[in-house]
Order: structure tokens, then sequence, then C-alpha cells
């Protein structure tokens, strides 16, 4: 039989019960925000209408505010960038060029399926005021811990690496040639900590600069969309009508791998604690939640239609000739050019700048992320800017080596991001496992756990994205996997990986069974 819950520890007033089962000294750190200080926190004003509204308790529902609305704006637009990354727009690109029109129902669809991870993701840090590194730090042995840690790490190297490169690429077109990858790579290292500066200006001046940048990919791509001009109609017919065939099957797995991104879970759910929201309040915890969905919305809006402004230029451009295997995106804006070369402006620098905004605004919230990562699995109080040199080396050293050795050989780069691609598959259940676990928790959520239908449909979008990059990951190792050593590291890895999906999912189901049982052995307390 379980054991009771823990006696003497103070009952949260919103919550309504225990906040966690974790030792006095761990509450009494619970003020130490390892996110953001106090004062770097947007404050939310209390309009008197709203006061007025709310009774004593503030439970009363509080009215839509344009103003409220813009003072949430920021952290979805964040969120957002890794739905826009090189990785992403190679996805995009290759969707359009070797299936055409066909799959834009599906990017749609993964879309949707990314917004709501994304807002499971933003509702657990806003109900706990914690990110979700730091609470599997706490809900998980500390070999789990260090598990996770190392898995979230492994994706977001991934991830850096596409990004840097992507960036070192699009820097390559724009000095026509003079500037090899290296130098890229270093220039796109450098410009991170420039651009991070800026958060000591405040978080909105940071919020702004990512403003500005996707900006410039969306009038950037939307250019390139007015001058190519794709088929209206096979563009709504693509959106509305799902098509999909064996020859089209490796793109659409491709493209729903993409828009789930490990590192970009744990992200949002840091980002969101950038405002200063009362959690006392009821009512203001709804209000946080209820605008952050709207901004969430409407930036993976902005995403979409920047990512369908891609796949279909690409699909107008080369879907059905002989180059649509081949394009890649080393590659891709030396096509467009010389097939739409005679504008206004040369369509290969409007793509460069487009995918320099891309890269740049994807590598700074990258390094973001991993400072997130490694502070809260690591539980380190480390200053900031020591925190980002830690997370960029982590990542710039193996991009480093990787320009250097594809520098001379940059066809091989598209082998390379399949295999980057199948590197961050791997770390998705890792990423989407605790956190529909966490979020469902009533012990830590109170109120705002996710209901029983939430919870039917997050589990059910976990075990599809898991069983699209299950499939994805199978076919590409089956295609690699020669010689019986090569084989049989595969099927001890593909062992410890499963073994792994099992313990935290039966975890999971573990201890939402043993919450159930203190609930009840409370209650009858309570009654008798």
């Amino acid at each position: 039989m379980p054991p009771p819950p823990q006696q003497g520890l103070p009952l949260d007033p919103l919550l309504g019960s225990y906040p966690r089962d974790r030792g006095r000294a761990e509450l009494e750190e619970e003020d130490d925000d390892t996110v953001y200080d106090p004062d770097e926190k947007v404050h939310i004003v209390a309009f008197r209408d709203e006061d007025d509204a709310a009774d004593d308790d503030g439970v009363t529902s509080l009215p839509f505010s344009w103003k409220k609305l813009w003072l949430f704006t920021g952290p979805g637009f964040l969120m957002s960038i890794a739905f826009l990354d090189p990785g992403n727009l190679e996805g995009d690109l290759q969707s359009g060029a070797i299936a055409g029109y066909s799959l834009l129902w599906l990017l749609m669809w993964a879309t949707a399926i990314g917004l709501l991870v994304q807002l499971l993701s933003a509702r657990l840090g806003v109900a706990t005021g914690r990110h979700l590194a730091e609470l599997c730090r706490e809900e998980y042995p500390s070999w789990a811990t260090y598990v996770l840690w190392v898995m979230a790490e492994l994706a977001l190297i991934g991830a850096d690496i596409q990004e840097v490169i992507g960036s070192a690429i699009a820097i390559k077109i724009l000095s026509n040639g003079y500037l090899p990858l290296w130098s890229g790579v270093v220039i796109t290292a450098c410009d991170c900590f420039i651009f991070l500066f800026l958060e000591n200006y405040g978080v909105r001046k940071l919020e702004a600069m990512f403003a500005v940048l996707i900006a410039t990919m969306a009038l950037s791509f939307a250019w390139m969309f007015g001058e190519t001009k794709p088929n209206g109609l096979e563009l709504l017919l693509g959106l509305l009508v799902p098509r999909l065939s064996s020859k089209t099957l490796k793109q659409a797995v491709g493209l729903v791998g993409c828009i789930i991104m490990p590192h970009n879970v744990f992200l949002h759910s840091a980002l969101v604690q950038s405002r200063e929201i009362d959690r006392t309040k009821k009512n203001r915890v709804q209000e946080a939640l209820k605008y952050y969905s709207i901004e969430s919305t409407i930036a993976l809006g902005v995403s979409f239609m920047i990512n369908l402004f891609i796949t279909t230029v690409f699909a107008k451009a080369f879907y059905g000739t002989k180059e649509a295997n081949s394009i890649g995106l080393v590659n891709a804006g030396q096509y467009l050019q010389k097939k739409y070369g005679g504008g206004l402006l040369p369509i290969l620098y409007i793509w460069a700048v487009g995918l320099l905004a891309a890269g740049q605004s994807s590598t700074i919230t990258g390094t973001y992320a991993g400072q997130f990562i490694m502070g809260g699995f690591l539980n380190l109080r480390l200053k900031k800017w020591l925190r980002a040199l830690i997370t960029r080396s982590f990542a710039i050293i193996p991009t480093m080596i990787v320009a250097l050795f594809f520098d001379t050989n940059e066809e091989s780069l598209d082998m390379l991001n399949e295999w980057l691609n199948v590197l961050q598959s791997i770390q998705i259940p890792f990423a989407l496992i605790p956190l529909l676990c966490l979020v469902s928790k009533k012990q830590l959520m109170g109120v705002f756990a996710i209901g029983p239908i939430l919870k039917t449909v997050a589990s059910i979008v976990t075990v599809l994205v898991m069983v699209i990059n299950g499939y994805l990951m199978v076919d590409f190792f089956a295609s690699e996997a020669t010689g019986v050593f090569f084989s049989c590291v595969i099927s001890t890895f593909a062992a410890a990986y499963v073994g792994f999906i099992i313990y935290f999912v039966g975890r999971g189901v573990n201890i939402s069974n043993w919450r159930s049982w203190v609930d009840h052995k409370s209650e009858t307390l309570i009654e008798g």
C-alpha cells in the first residue's frame, strides 16, 4: 500500500492541495526563480474595471482587453521560430518539389498538432510557475533526470547544427561565395551573443527583435510567392483535399517530424514566465492562459503562412521536373535563380535573406532553450552570460567541425540533415511523455490539470507523433544498417530506447493511480 501524503506541508491556496511531495528545504527554495528575475518580468497592468468585476476570491472571469493581449504578446512568437528554422524550410521545399501541392493539408494539420503541444507546455509553465526541465528534475529519480537531460541536449545540438549551418549557407550566398561555411558559423556564433545582449535592456526589446526577424522572413518568402505565382486552385485543393501516395510518404513523414521540436517544448514552458502573474488568483491564471492561447495561435498562423509560401514556391517551380529529387537547402537558391532570375531583385538573394533571418532567429532561441534545459535539469545557479556561453559551446563546437568537414563537399549536407532529423525524432518521446504526465497531474496542476477529453486527444497526438517518427527512424536505419556489428549496435540501442519509453509511460500511469488513491484517502479522512 502506498504511503500517505506528507504531513505538515503548506496547502497551495490556488491548487487546494499539496504542491509536491518534496522536502521542506526544496519548498523554501521555491521562490528561487531560475528563469527570470522579478525586475525582468513584464508587469501585467490590472485595470480598474477588471478589479471591480472580480470578487473577493478572484474567481470571476475577466473581460477581454486588447491592451492585455499586447502585454502578453511575445513568448508565442519566440516559440514559433522553431517552426521556421532551416530544417523546417528544407522539409518545406523538398515537400513542394517532390509532392507538389498534395501535402499542404498535412502541413496545416501538423501545425495544429504543434499548437496543441505548445499550448500544453504553456499551460504547465503558467499554472505551476516552473518550467518543464525543473519539474522533470523534481518528478523523476536522478538517473532518469540525467537521461532526459542528455536526450534534450542531443536534440538541441542536432537542431542547432541545422540552424547555424542554414545561417552560414545564407551568409555564403550573400557574400557571393567569398565567406566559406566555417566563417558563417563563426559570425552566427558571435552575433548570437550580441542579440542576446538585448535581453539586458528588457524582455520586450528582445521580443521586438524577433518580430523584425519574423517580418523579414514573411516579406522575403511572400515576395518569392509573388514572383513565382503558384496555382491558386491547386493550392486550395492541396489544403482541403487530403492526398497521400507511396511516392510522397517519406516527405509526409518528414513534414510531421519537423513540426515537433523537443527543445521547443521545454522552451515555451519557460518563456511564459516572463510575465508577472498573480498565481494566488484563479482568474489571473485563467486570463494568462487565454491570452497565451490567442497569441500562440496567431504566431503559429503566421509561421504556417510562411511555410505555405515556401512549399508552394517550390511546388510551382520544380514539381515534376528532373531537379525535384536533388534540391536541398544548399542548392535551392541556385535552382530558383536559374528559373526565376530576371525579377526586380535576384530571387537568390531574396531566398538568402529569408534563410538568414530563419537561421539567426532559431539559433538565438536554441541558445535560450539551452539555458533553461541545462539550468532546470542540473539545478544550476549560474549567471546568464555564463550559461549562454556553456550552452552555445555545446552546439558551436560540433557545428564548426561539421562546417570544416563539409566545406568542400556541400552536397553531402543533405545526408547530414537526414541524420540530424532522425536524431531529433529519437528525442521526441522524452519531451512529450513527461509533458503529458505532468500537465495531467491534479496534485501539481490543481484545477488547471487537463480533463479526460483533452488528455485523450493529447495522448492520441503523442502516440501518433511517436509512431510517425518511429517509422522515419526504422526506415532510415533499415537502409543504413549494413554489417553485423552495426546491426547489433542498432538493435541494442533500440532495446534500451524502447525500455526507457516504457519506463516513463509506466511511471506516469503509476503516479496517476497513486494520486487518485491519495485524493480518495484524503476525502475519506475529511468526511470522517
